[in-house]
């Protein structure tokens, strides 16, 4: 970039108030200042040459989105000339040209950004002075399309002209009592959008093997940073590696040993810090990238212009491409070379809102889950209220099932589905009953989105080269919006989709080729909480298709006692090889012995409690539907029985702490895991409560946050949570989403007492302060008489109205209330109201005896305004 005078304007030396795109100066000032706006082409150079022919210096501002904006304080009137360069050439536009006036001449003068540059398409305008300069008429005329000639205050008038849709030089006059004002004609440059900019990043990192074994548990309580031989200290990620192993991933900036502390909680693992040594090959080195192409010299609109670039010798490190031209440019990337030659398949398909349920109505929520006996399966439904009732679960069709419930109440219901006492992927679901009329229940705008999309099946953890992978994909609780699947791997995959009309579908895939393949799931371009998700294909069965699992032992065995399971060959040919693989991610060998012909006994001996995972495989491919899952001892720990609340779940202001708690009273121990995703990590830390944990945090930077909770690795009722993030930013923003996690392993709790006991009624959005009331039976009453008056709750939110009279020896005869508006509803002490219709009520009561009433009308918990109310018999 090139700069044609010394340095810039200080912004001290320039206050003045902006209005219409000009500076208006000091008082002191004797000359209106100038300021142009989204000059394209960034630059931060430019020089003014005065009347005189001397040269001075403006402010220019780079606007971050392709232009600059000039800033000028004149010290003469006359024309001035602008020029500003980039690369020592004039931008477009370049040279401006302007005339300056003394702010107090006595002539009619016109002065704003409008008479010296625009863009085409936008309106130009600057303003025109007439005070003290007599009796006249204002003409205008210029830039082809006319302009809006708009009185403003008194001696002044704003202006607005449309250029043309095309740029070049424009001329505007502008006349008084027939004649040109000082300046006029103006010359005016339009010019077009300015140039565009597109950029995209992609980079490699060095990823190195540790020793020792780790679980994807143990990855969330591990921080790990990495110091170079100069000293020099930053993050490095951790991950599990395919063959269990913990590895480190990073780019390497020095050569020589390098050491790699692994922490848990402060502390180092053992063997940590670890010793690593770069190779001078590993270093990034930009010198040794190779770039060749035709399209870098010359290109073609509208057709793919390509060339490459050579990274094979240049060693570990970021590459950034950008393209800047009059227009936008698509960049597309592919990266080749071995193992990574992948093909991606994708399908979109909009989905449309489901309506909202009743209480009272029939709710079905489905599921496939092809291969499982079905008195395997059940299902309860839990009320908002705390009530867990069995509900009905029936086989719709081949593999298709469906859970049916009539709720009972409004508000959020957690279904959960349990195939051999564990969930199935996906549960425990949330299903949202509502119906506008209930207000602040149902599932309102802000509440939907891809973080309300959950997916789960076996096609998204495991299958089998040529054979359909299958799972589903909930977005009821979503509403609607575009659902695009993808697949991306060694092969083209065969994606087929069916939607099932009632908030649920079935996506089945298969590829031609067995490896590793990623499945991206999308709702309105964005990814839904675990997606995209990494699935091994396997290769064809073959042989182990014929062998099966004839016995697998009762879930909830005691750890350290023997365990059998029963394989039979079905006369396939070929070797069976067993293991089993602990919560811890310790993995052991079964014992496998023939017992008779084709078939085999697999044994082992479990030393922990949770879910064991037993790989049967047959000529080193699984058998189906290996893994299979056993759970050793009882496990009380269930996610459905979690609840979250609080104000972090809402909102909150950057810089500030807030907090949720997580209820797990009643839930059983387990292992609660949370996650805040957002623009910047936050400072997070968990403590224990008599409820259950408090999670407090802090956020750095605004934006949306999403907290995701689970609980042994199931995400609870309502996870993950949207929170908006309001305030100034007091930390960078990162490039991309940043994740900060905590992991506790909970004790149990429970509840006692009164503290079990969990109210039915939905909770409420309202304000008592805003119900109105009037009639003559707020002041007196007349025995023997119905009294009358009403109450209008339309601006004051959802709620219930209750109202009770009070006398000097009894309460009163009778009180009924009747809804007025346009739904019609029965009288109950559960009464709702609609948020949508005139909220009105007419309220009577009966009373015998005289004296002074106590009439008390409440909204919710909440007086009304004047209650209570002292009426006269």
């Amino acid at each position: 970039m090139f700069l044609c005078f010394p340095q810039a304007q200080s912004e001290e030396a320039f206050q003045q108030t902006k209005v219409n795109g000009v500076q208006n100066s000091s008082p002191k000032a004797d000359y209106r200042p100038v300021q142009l706006s989204n000059i394209p082409l960034p630059t931060t150079g430019g020089h003014v040459t005065d009347a005189t022919g001397k040269t001075d210096v403006p402010l220019i501002e780079d606007n971050r989105d392709g232009t600059v904006s000039v800033r000028y304080s004149p010290k003469e009137e006359g024309l001035h000339e602008l020029q500003v360069k980039y690369n020592a050439e004039h931008v477009q536009g370049s040279p401006f040209k302007f005339h300056v006036d003394s702010i107090a001449s006595g002539y009619v003068t016109a002065y704003g950004s409008g008479l010296v540059h625009g863009i085409t398409g936008e309106p130009c305008n600057f303003m025109i002075s007439t005070k003290d300069a007599g009796a006249g008429s204002s003409t205008l005329r210029g830039l082809e399309q006319g302009g809006d000639f708009l009185p403003r205050q008194q001696g002044r008038h704003g202006v607005g002209l449309l250029p043309a849709h095309r740029p070049g030089e424009y001329k505007v006059s502008v006349k008084f009592a027939e004649k040109h004002i000082k300046g006029s004609p103006y010359s005016v440059k339009i010019t077009g959008e300015g140039r565009k900019r597109n950029q995209i990043s992609v980079g490699s990192q060095s990823e190195v093997s540790l020793p020792g074994k780790v679980t994807d548990s143990d990855i969330k309580t591990l921080n790990a940073s990495i110091q170079a031989p100069s000293g020099l200290e930053e993050p490095c990620f951790l991950k599990k590696l395919p063959n269990g192993h913990l590895g480190i991933s990073f780019t390497p900036r020095e050569v020589g040993e390098h050491l790699v502390s692994v922490k848990r909680m402060g502390v180092h693992i053992a063997n940590s810090p670890f010793k690593i040594t770069v190779g001078e090959k590993e270093v990034g080195d930009a010198a040794k990238v190779k770039i060749s192409g035709k399209s870098l010299s010359e290109g073609q609109t509208h057709k793919e212009n390509k060339f490459s670039i050579d990274t094979r010798d240049a060693g570990y490190g970021g590459l950034s491409l950008s393209i800047e031209g009059p227009s936008k440019a698509d960049i597309q990337c592919k990266v080749t070379g071995e193992g990574t030659n992948n093909q991606t398949e994708r399908i979109k398909r909009q989905r449309e809102a489901v309506p909202l349920t009743e209480v009272g109505s029939q709710c079905r929520l489905t599921f496939k889950l092809p291969g499982i006996s079905p008195f395997d399966l059940g299902a309860t439904v839990t009320s908002p209220g705390g009530v867990t009732e069995a509900a009905d679960l029936g086989e719709v069709e081949d593999g298709l099932y469906g859970v049916n419930f009539v709720p009972k109440e409004l508000g959020v219901h957690t279904v959960s589905v349990k195939y051999q006492e564990m969930h199935i992927p996906g549960s425990p679901f949330q299903f949202t009953v509502s119906v506008w009329v209930c207000g602040g229940v149902g599932r309102t705008p802000e509440g939907r989105g891809a973080h309300r999309v959950h997916s789960g099946g076996p096609g998204l953890e495991r299958g089998e080269q040529g054979m359909p992978s299958e799972f589903n994909v909930w977005t009821r609780e979503a509403g609607a919006g575009s659902l695009a699947i993808s697949v991306e791997g060694p092969s083209k995959a065969e994606i087929d989709f069916k939607d099932r009309k009632d908030g649920s579908c079935h996506v089945s895939y298969i590829v031609a080729e067995p490896g590793e393949y990623r499945v991206g799931i999308k709702f309105n371009d964005k990814h839904i909480p675990d997606s995209p998700y990494k699935v091994y294909i396997t290769p064809s069965l073959g042989e182990a298709r014929k062998v099966e699992l004839a016995q697998l032992p009762d879930q909830g065995s005691m750890p350290n006692k023997a365990q059998s399971l029963l394989v039979c060959k079905n006369g396939a040919k070929g070797t069976l090889d067993c293991k089993f693989v602990a919560p811890s991610g310790a993995e052991e060998d079964c014992f496998t012995d023939l017992l008779d012909g084709d078939l085999y006994s697999v044994r082992f001996v479990p030393k922990e409690i949770g879910i064991h995972y037993v790989h049967i495989k047959f000529n080193g491919i699984h058998i189906p539907g290996s893994p299979f899952r056993l759970r050793i001892g009882k496990d009380e720990a269930d996610p459905a029985a979690v609840s979250v609340s609080g104000k972090g779940l809402e909102s909150c202001v950057s810089g500030h702490k807030t907090d949720f708690i997580v209820d797990t009273c009643n839930a059983g121990a387990g292992t609660l895991a949370v996650t805040i995703d957002g623009p910047s990590k936050v400072s997070m830390d968990c403590t224990e409560v008599e409820e259950g944990y408090k999670v407090r945090y802090t956020p750095l930077v605004p934006g949306d946050y999403y907290v995701a909770v689970k609980y042994n690795a199931y995400h609870v009722v309502g996870s993950p949570w949207k929170v908006k993030c309001t305030g100034e930013a007091i930390a960078d923003k990162a490039t991309i989403q940043e994740s900060s996690s905590v992991v506790v392993e909970t004790v149990e709790k429970t509840k006692h007492g009164d503290k079990t006991q969990h109210s039915i009624i939905p909770k409420f959005h309202s304000d008592a302060t805003k119900v109105t009331s009037k009639g003559l039976g707020l002041k007196k009453a007349h025995i023997n008489r119905q009294n009358n008056f009403t109450v209008n709750a339309s601006g004051a939110g959802n709620n219930i109205l209750y109202v009770g009279v009070y006398g000097p020896k009894s309460p009163c005869e009778e009180v009924y209330i009747k809804h007025v508006g346009h739904n019609n509803y029965q009288v109950s002490i559960t009464y709702t109201r609609d948020r949508f219709r005139t909220g009105c009520e007419r309220v009577g009561y009966v009373i015998r005896d005289k004296g002074n009433y106590v009439l008390i009308v409440k909204w919710g918990d909440d007086h009304i305004p004047g209650s209570p109310f002292h009426v006269e018999c």
